[in-house]
């Protein structure tokens, strides 16, 4: 029987303690992995899922850092390895909020800010966590949460678009570039998810969007943390280089 065992794995989640990334931090500590809880301002969010991943039997630590700069996230790897260890899995999912507009009037310093949580973190990361991997020669993992909106190109989107169209570009790259060291990289693109907030508010439909979706609903936060876990577990080894869109056939990509 398959099953995905992460047991003596450690994963870091940048933005753990947003919507889906608590839900990740949560399937990957059930599946076994102690889990790093990377945040920026909600400490006291962050310090609550701790108490809850360690409850569930994981070790768990908490660390604050400014994902867009490159001596914060070196800064974040030093106290992770002196406290806990070394990282055998890196989910990147922290990213920048801004107001969507048209292209004509949204802020330079947007496309700016998106660059630095979409390219320049993943490029952080991959610098501060990679060669410890290939050091220790037992793989490793390096997830990204991209979007099913790089496929779509709707008006107002162009920041956030451009930010995560150039991600895809690092991820691919990297993916040829460390591959023999049986490290992969890979992506996630979530369509327009459910999250605890729409459970709160009841805003978990919308005619609107699912009219367009093959499975016709939207997809749940669970559904994308379970997807992180297969690419986090040894039944994605030979899986490198790929975007894979968790959004029930919204967007396909061509071969």
């Amino acid at each position: 029987m398959l099953s995905i065992d992460l047991s003596g794995k450690t994963a870091l989640i940048t933005g753990a303690t947003g919507d889906l990334g608590r839900v990740m931090a949560r399937t990957l500590a059930s599946a076994g992995a102690d889990i790093i809880i990377h945040y920026n301002r909600n400490a006291d969010k962050a310090a609550e899922l701790q108490r809850e991943l360690e409850a569930m039997g994981r070790r768990a630590m908490s660390v604050q850092a400014d994902i867009t700069k490159a001596e914060a996230v070196e800064a974040m790897r030093e106290q992770v390895e002196r406290e806990i260890g070394t990282v055998d899995i890196v989910v990147a999912n922290a990213v920048i909020q801004y107001e969507w507009t048209t292209v004509l009037q949204q802020a330079p310093e947007d496309y700016i800010s998106q660059f630095e949580s979409c390219v320049m973190q993943n490029v952080y990361l991959a610098k501060a966590f990679i060669p410890s991997m290939i050091e220790r020669g037992a793989g490793g993992r390096l997830i990204g949460i991209n979007t099913e909106c790089v496929l779509q190109n709707f008006e107002g989107q162009s920041a956030y678009v451009a930010g995560k169209r150039g991600m895809d570009g690092v991820y691919r790259v990297l993916a040829r570039e460390v591959g023999e060291h049986q490290i992969t990289v890979n992506q996630v693109a979530p369509g327009w998810t459910v999250s605890d907030r729409d459970r709160e508010r009841n805003t978990e439909r919308n005619e609107a969007y699912e009219r367009n979706v093959p499975l016709k609903r939207r997809g749940t936060d669970q559904e994308i943390a379970n997807v992180v876990a297969f690419l986090a577990s040894n039944l994605s080894g030979y899986i490198t280089g790929a975007y894979i869109p968790v959004s029930g056939g919204n967007v396909m990509p061509a071969i």
